[in-house]
């Protein structure tokens, strides 16, 4: 294990986050909202933090193994979660503990969406921006960022990249250099941000808003600049929008690549995971408006169509916005909408969740195991797109489900124990792990009322989410550290 090569590169990563910092001085001054200070201590204290690890190590260089790739992207998310707790900390109009700081940051880096502010609206313009562009880095990774940087500093980027990526496909390159994929990944990311913030500023948001919440509609975080997330706005056509650009996330950006190098739309539908996880959309919208329709919640059926696609698909993608309240629905939707999102979105999105691909390949396998105890003889094989798939991925996909599951009872019992109810607490692990961040039962405003250990919980819990539990659960393990 090269711990020197390892600190260089959680130094230059640090340094690239300190000098985002310089973002929200910007907005603080033209808002004149007082917390420029905030920012520009944390600038100053990320910077030197981040130059201590690099200057005594910046003339090491070491090609990176696996197991390195995932302790830095492990040892780079805790850092920089804990490190963007300072600007909450930092600001005196806020008061926040320590814990409630971290909670923020990594809810925002996670992109889970979850908080324990209130008041939003009267929060300064730049700690606002602050919540959504951290949602934004975390988004797409920041690691995927640096991965496009790396090679004009002499450092490969292929384990980090097998190491933040999520899905189990994870050899699936647009370009056969992995800097010039991870350039690819953030140029469309950014394109698609840019669309998504103008669109929204058509629609009637005003200039920030647009921004913002572009910011954490493109990475499937859920922040917003309002207690009322976008009901606020009561506008149906912002509504659509954020749907539209959530469901455009939550595929496989190969899939954006694709069509934007002269492909028609058709590409879309001969991918597997993109179809299944459409057919999945419109069986929901279908039994939501359904029910809705027939309890009556809303006066008009146009009316239902427009919160149940909206709802529908912020909670199925993991992005956690809410319209007009889930409260007015019966128990039934919250509860069935809070399972699709262990679904999420596309291997390759922004999205969260166990991602489609996997549910996809369980299904198959789950038919393959039906078929053999007809004709335990015959060899099945388990294809996508004609392409057979390995037996090596499918114990993959089954390892992780298992891990997946056991991480989210062992959090479930902690939290327990510190005295949430049940159904707040299953409610709790479920929308962090999947990185969702909306809540039910006690924790439906917010997750304020969490003891500190509870929230402490979640935050472990939403790494594991974003992570996709093995990087994080790897390090655990006696091999990973043996040489």
């Amino acid at each position: 294990m090269h711990f020197r090569v390892i600190s260089k590169i959680i130094g230059l990563l640090v340094i690239l986050f300190s000098v985002m910092m310089i973002i929200p001085v910007i907005i603080s001054l033209i808002y004149l909202d007082g917390t420029e200070y905030a920012f520009i201590k944390t600038f100053i204290i990320s910077l030197i933090i981040g130059l201590l690890f690099w200057i005594p190590n910046r003339n090491n260089k070491h090609d990176l193994k696996s197991k390195e790739g995932f302790l830095i992207v492990a040892l780079f998310w805790i850092v920089l979660g804990s490190i963007g707790a300072l600007p909450f900390i930092f600001s005196h109009q806020l008061h926040l503990s320590v814990t409630d700081a971290c909670f923020e940051s990594f809810s925002g880096l996670t992109t889970t969406g979850a908080t324990t502010l209130i008041r939003l609206d009267y929060f300064p313009k730049a700690i606002l921006f602050y919540r959504q562009m951290l949602q934004w880095l975390g988004g797409m990774g920041i690691i995927v960022l640096a991965v496009a940087i790396l090679p004009l500093l002499g450092i490969g980027g292929i384990q980090l990249y097998r190491a933040e990526i999520p899905g189990p496909l994870k050899d699936n390159k647009m370009r056969p250099r992995i800097s010039e994929t991870a350039k690819i990944l953030w140029l469309i990311y950014i394109l698609l941000t840019i669309v998504c913030a103008i669109t929204l500023w058509f629609a009637g948001m005003d200039i920030f808003d647009a921004i913002s919440h572009s910011f954490s509609t493109v990475s499937i975080g859920g922040f917003s600049t309002h207690d009322k997330s976008i009901g606020y706005f009561n506008n149906s056509t912002i509504n659509i929008i954020i749907a539209i650009f959530l469901l455009i996330s939550s595929c496989n950006f190969n899939l954006h690549f694709y069509f934007l190098s002269g492909h028609n739309l058709i590409i879309y539908w001969y991918d597997p995971e993109f179809k299944v996880f459409i057919i999945f959309q419109l069986v929901l919208i279908f039994i939501c408006t359904l029910i809705l329709w027939c309890y009556s919640v809303y006066d008009s059926l146009l009316q239902i169509l427009n919160q149940v696609f909206f709802q529908v698909i912020s909670m199925t993608t993991t992005a956690g916005f809410s319209a007009d309240g889930l409260s007015k629905w019966p128990i039934f939707l919250p509860i069935l909408l809070l399972f699709s999102s262990f679904v999420g979105g596309c291997t390759g999105s922004t999205g969260g969740g166990l991602k489609v691909i996997r549910i996809l390949l369980l299904y198959l396998q789950g038919l393959r195991e039906l078929k053999r105890l007809v004709h335990p003889n015959a060899i099945y094989t388990i294809k996508l797109n004609s392409r057979v798939l390995s037996g090596r991925i499918i114990e993959s996909v089954w390892g992780f489900f298992s891990a997946y599951a056991l991480v989210f009872i062992i959090s479930l019992l902690l939290l327990i124990s510190t005295g949430v109810d049940e159904f707040s607490a299953f409610i709790s692990i479920a929308s962090s792990l999947n990185n969702l961040g909306l809540g039910l039962g006690s924790v439906t405003e917010n997750f304020s009322t969490l003891t500190t250990f509870g929230k402490w919980i979640l935050i472990v819990t939403m790494l594991f989410g974003r992570l996709e539990v093995f990087t994080l659960l790897v390090l655990f393990t006696p091999a990973f550290w043996r040489e």
